[in-house]
């Protein structure tokens, strides 16, 4: 696997970019207070370094009259001052720059995560964890430092140099003309290697971002890696991108040593002429000892904050590619918005597990809810829409689907299911069941096509209205670092331990979590590492049924459960989707027997569809998938019965 292909990254731009950084620099508003200190106390360190050699001169100058009489206790008092206020100021902008950066650096993270959340599963298809982990952490911690410190060099730079040039012009026009002369040829270095660093440091961030992608991608398949022997086949790609790293690093290292060098060979050629140009103006009396040392002295100072400044405009060159990569993660739109404000699921159209009644009485087809929608025009909408309080009827109305860049997954699409009705999708890999699914749930649009309930587009609803009234179970069972109570109440927010036990009752997962030490407060680890795949997916069903969902979507939700625990929640399932809305993707045909309607889908069509023994009289796909299965149980149970004489 090459470089290019762990990552897909749109092309930035190349130039340095103003806007962005003021952009940016949007993330100091709130901190107002804190940024004007420090800056004030910045301000205060270069005037304090401004006059320290302008009392060193007046020392000088003095002393050097015959006879003059010389106040050594008030140049002694006003050095201490100087001293006192230069510490203070420097403790005070040290203070607040930290202050600063943190809350920044807070910021840009909440701002990435709060878009992280509304952003749609296409976004997370094109960008892996580890490159998206690289932007909430090395590029978070880069950017508040360059707007922080940054911001602190600016102000104490930018006040000093003019502070010196300014007081150079007072003592020495002549002279300060002649110091100043290798500031053109300074801003044309500064030119020619503000390009070659910028685009360096851009190779540099996307590298990295593929290592770290490809890292991640290690940790987390480290058990596929050992099983299929794939160790070395795994390092000589992390080698290759690690290489290009290391290539696209050195190379912006060496542009970077060679401007700074540079810069302070300019600076000490500035004080060369100082000194030479200026021990002439003294030999020939213009100038006085005194401010031949200040000169000197501003000199060598005046090019510390260029230095400084050259450096941090470097840094900003590397860190815009950090910029461009932060900002697109939080101003990217989602491409699934609603269209309506999000509503909250109505609090007396729910049911706790506490009581003895589950919801799901309503016959099947009965399409009126407590507030029906007002009459809709074509298209779903109308300008009087009334948003439904459940959900009626369900019609898949001719839909096409392609992911980006693919071929079309689901074509033509028809489907209408009536509430109530229990809907079994099987067939091939890749047919577009699980798609059939995700549109559903509205983790995708369909890119033709559209999908009413109740008779409204399901896009004038509103993500919120329609996710939260959906109960999902996934093949791959997902866990949050916590309790067992707080992975639960994801499915309902604030139900009590009484509902937490009734739903886990109902699935059959009561009895282990009791058998825990600590219960519902038992601690599942990162990812629920702590337990076994099929103790994770029982909680999987716990948290989709708390809520009391509408409809309950189930994608290979037993496929990592064993026959017997299969066979134990089975009873508890069937009652969950008794008389509610379901779509259920089976491996295992023999848990959708009791499905009012059994769809064989392959190739992004209905290719048969009925009930189990329908389809089995037809003889088509579906008997010849049932037919296989059972032959393959068959020949698992006599493998396993001569297994067990043979122990005998």
């Amino acid at each position: 696997m090459t470089a290019t292909q762990l990552l897909e990254e749109k092309e930035y731009e190349k130039r340095f970019n103003k806007r962005l950084w003021l952009k940016l620099y949007g993330f100091t508003r709130p901190h107002r207070r804190e940024v004007f200190l420090l800056c004030l106390f910045g301000f205060t360190t270069a005037l304090c370094d401004i006059a320290f050699p302008l009392v060193t001169r007046m020392l000088v100058d003095e002393g050097a009259v015959p006879g003059a009489e010389i106040s050594y206790f008030g140049y002694g008092l006003a050095y201490l001052g100087l001293v006192l206020a230069l510490t203070q100021s420097v403790r005070l902008f040290i203070h607040y720059a930290g202050t600063v950066r943190t809350h920044i650096a807070h910021d840009i993270r909440k701002a990435g995560f709060e878009n992280l959340q509304r952003l749609s599963f296409s976004y997370f298809d094109k960008h892996p964890v580890g490159w998206l982990m690289s932007r909430m952490t090395s590029d978070c911690e880069r950017l508040s430092n360059i707007l922080t410190w940054g911001t602190l060099d600016l102000v104490w730079g930018t006040t000093l140099i003019l502070g010196i040039g300014v007081t150079l012009f007072v003592l020495h026009p002549l002279l300060a003309l002649v110091v100043l002369s290798v500031l053109p040829v300074l801003a044309w270095v500064s030119a020619r290697f503000q390009k070659m660093i910028l685009g360096s440091a851009r190779r540099v961030r996307k590298a990295n971002s593929q290592l770290t992608a490809r890292f991640n991608e290690g940790i987390a398949g480290v058990r596929t890696t050992k099983v299929f022997c794939g160790e070395e086949k795994g390092l000589a790609d992390f080698r290759e991108l690690s290489g290009e790293m290391y290539a696209a690093s050195v190379r912006n290292q060496i542009q970077s040593a060679l401007f700074f060098p540079l810069v302070m060979t300019l600076g000490s050629l500035a004080t060369g002429l100082a000194l030479s140009f200026g021990g002439v103006q003294y030999i020939g009396g213009s100038l006085s000892v005194g401010t031949l040392i200040a000169f000197l002295a501003y000199t060598r100072r005046f090019f510390d904050p260029i230095e400084d400044l050259s450096h941090w405009f470097a840094e900003l060159q590397m860190a815009q590619a950090s910029a461009e990569r932060i900002l697109d993660l939080i101003e990217t739109v989602p491409t699934i918005r609603d269209t309506h404000p999000p509503e909250e699921k109505p609090k007396g159209d729910t049911h706790s597990f506490a009581e003895p009644a589950l919801k799901g009485t309503e016959a099947k087809g009965d399409t009126h809810s407590s507030a029906e929608p007002a009459p809709v025009g074509p298209g779903g909408a109308s300008a009087g829409l009334l948003i439904p309080r459940t959900i009626g009827d369900i019609h898949f109305e001719r839909l096409s689907f392609a992911y980006e860049k693919g071929p079309k997954v689901l074509v033509d699409f028809d489907l209408y299911v009536r509430r109530g009705e229990s809907i079994a999708l099987v067939g091939p890999t890749g047919g577009g069941k699980s798609t059939i699914v995700s549109l559903l749930c509205r983790f995708y649009e369909p890119t033709e096509g559209r999908i009413l309930m109740s008779g409204v587009d399901y896009r004038e609803l509103g993500l919120h209205w329609l996710q939260s009234r959906l109960g999902i179970v996934l093949q791959e069972p997902r866990l949050f670092s916590g309790t067992i109570a707080e992975n639960l109440r994801y499915g309902k927010l604030d139900a009590s331990e009484e509902e937490l036990l009734a739903a886990a009752r109902l699935v059959g997962a009561e009895d282990f979590i009791l058998d825990l030490p600590k219960g519902l407060e038992t601690e599942v680890g990162e990812g629920g590492c702590r337990l076994s795949t099929g103790q994770k997916q029982l909680l999987s069903f716990a948290r989709a049924i708390l809520g009391d969902p509408e409809i309950l979507v189930m994608d290979e939700a037993t496929s990592s459960i064993d026959t017997e625990t299969e066979a134990r929640i089975q009873q508890g399932v069937d009652r969950v989707l008794e008389g509610r809305t379901s779509f259920v993707i089976a491996h295992r045909l023999s848990t959708i027997r009791s499905a009012d309607r059994i769809l064989y889908i392959a190739g992004g069509r209905i290719v048969e569809q009925g009930s189990h023994e329908e389809l089995l009289a037809r003889r088509g796909p579906y008997f010849e998938l049932y037919s296989r299965q059972k032959s393959r149980e068959v020949w698992d149970l006599g493998l396993q019965s001569a297994a067990n004489q043979e122990r005998k």
